[in-house]
């Protein structure tokens, strides 16, 4: 799909407050603060009504600056390519919605990628620009992804990540680990890497940690229910990567193996699988479980 067959109605824009400058319009202040970004390409959007003032009305190019001005737009990618694979509505309410996301696609835009995430998609379909992940998963993971539908309940629901009061399943297939004791306890401190993509852990206090099971003892790999306690990048993948049994088709870890920017190859998803996501809904008291579909074997 071209960029032009976007509709705004359906995708949520980005918001940007001017900064500091002495440009006459507003054209002239998107040009500057993002150089990579050619006017010709400004004008294409105002033109198409894509770029908006606080209200949500379309600005025209003679719109005049002002500093703290609130703008909005909308992305555009203009050859992005398709990630061929679907996702699965599982659930929606009309404070909730829980999507299986299929494996290679992104929850958000960014990047190069824009209609190709699990959140342009579902407001795509639904129609709607009220739709908000309240959690992330790797674009290399697939799996369950919750989503606010509403924004006056979103702030409960977030609390419930913010709090460690959402509880989350994974599975993983990874090598076989016979020379130690299940379940365990990984705790450990994570920081960034090299390259800037990576994790790493390190010494000092930790500030990660996950609780390990095996599922099903499969030969030379096995199926391992992964618990995170914690909730940072990459967490699980350099837990057990560090354990003696990086999951099946990682390519960053225990070594890079593929650049974040080169081609997806589809015949080796990464063996991750958010499986399950329980919590007691903050709006009613009940308990609320919700499985992933999908299936790593």
């Amino acid at each position: 799909m071209s960029a032009d067959a976007r509709s705004p109605s359906n995708m949520r824009p980005s918001t940007l407050h001017l900064p500091q400058g002495d440009w006459a319009t507003v054209l002239d202040c998107l040009c500057a603060h993002f150089p990579a970004i050619a006017r010709e390409v400004w004008l294409a959007r105002i033109a198409r009504g894509r770029v908006l003032d606080a209200e949500g009305a379309p600005i025209g190019v003679d719109h005049a600056y002002r500093v703290g001005l609130k703008i909005h737009y909308f992305r555009e990618v203009a050859a992005e390519t398709p990630i061929p694979f679907e996702e699965n509505l599982l659930h929606i309410d009309e404070h909730l919605l829980v999507a299986d996301k299929p494996h290679f696609l992104p929850v958000m835009p960014a990047g190069e990628y824009v209609e190709q995430t699990l959140q342009a998609r579902l407001s795509k379909r639904l129609g709607s620009a009220d739709l908000v992940p309240l959690h992330r998963i790797d674009r290399h993971t697939a799996g369950l992804v919750l989503f606010s539908t509403n924004p006056r309940s979103r702030g409960q629901y977030q609390a419930l990540f913010r709090e460690r009061k959402m509880h989350k399943r994974y599975e993983a297939l990874a090598a076989a680990l016979p020379q130690l004791d299940f379940p365990l306890q990984r705790a450990t401190r994570l920081e960034a890497a090299e390259p800037f993509f990576r994790m790493q852990e390190v010494t000092g206090e930790a500030n990660t940690e996950t609780r390990i099971e095996v599922a099903q003892r499969l030969g030379e790999h096995w199926l391992y229910r992964l618990y995170p306690v914690t909730g940072k990048k990459h967490q699980l993948r350099v837990h057990l990567a560090a354990l003696g049994a990086p999951i099946l088709n990682d390519p960053f870890y225990p070594e890079v193996t593929d650049a974040p920017d080169a081609p997806d190859d589809y015949s080796k998803p990464l063996k991750l699988l958010a499986k399950g996501l329980s919590f007691i809904d903050p709006l009613t008291g009940e308990r609320r479980v919700f499985e992933s579909q999908l299936s790593l074997l």
